[in-house]
């Protein structure tokens, strides 16, 4: 992968850049793709958006980490947008929702519960820079499937 293109996708077309907290600008930055998605194809489509992002993302980073070294550089920020839209894989666009799911993936995303943790901790290269994020995402989806149970 081209280097300026890897570059233009890890920070999700500059959000990476934006001080403070680059994560969640790159969070942020997801939702209204997220939103699109969701109205175009409807949570399938979101879902597949998803996984097609983390596939891309994992080259992305390989290909950006082998530019610009380092172990998980804050610009990177293409993880959360995969983590983001996995969380909201199955969350009608709805902006109290939207935003409630943004919440909840960035808690999650900083505070790293298990595996998230062990996968930022222990695994090489662009798996250990993306793969904490889609647990993240993961238990995102389900603290938001659970929500949605209940919500009105």
């Amino acid at each position: 992968m081209h280097p300026h293109l890897a570059f233009a996708l890890c920070t999700w077309f500059g959000l990476g850049k934006l001080k403070p907290a680059p994560g969640s600008w790159g969070s942020l930055g997801a939702l209204p793709f997220a939103w699109g998605l969701q109205i175009l194809g409807g949570p399938w489509l979101l879902l597949l958006a998803a996984v097609v992002i983390s596939l891309l993302a994992f080259w992305a980073i390989d290909a950006f980490l082998r530019k610009w070294p380092g172990e998980d550089p804050g610009e990177v920020v293409i993880d959360e947008v995969a983590g983001q839209w996995l969380t909201l894989a199955f969350v009608p666009p709805d902006w109290q929702l939207y935003l409630i799911g943004f919440v909840v993936f960035r808690l999650l995303d900083v505070t790293k519960p298990w595996p998230a943790s062990w996968a930022d901790r222990e695994l090489p290269g662009a798996g250990g820079v993306l793969v904490d994020d889609l647990f993240a995402g993961l238990y995102g989806l389900l603290t938001m499937l659970l929500l949605l149970q209940f919500w009105g």
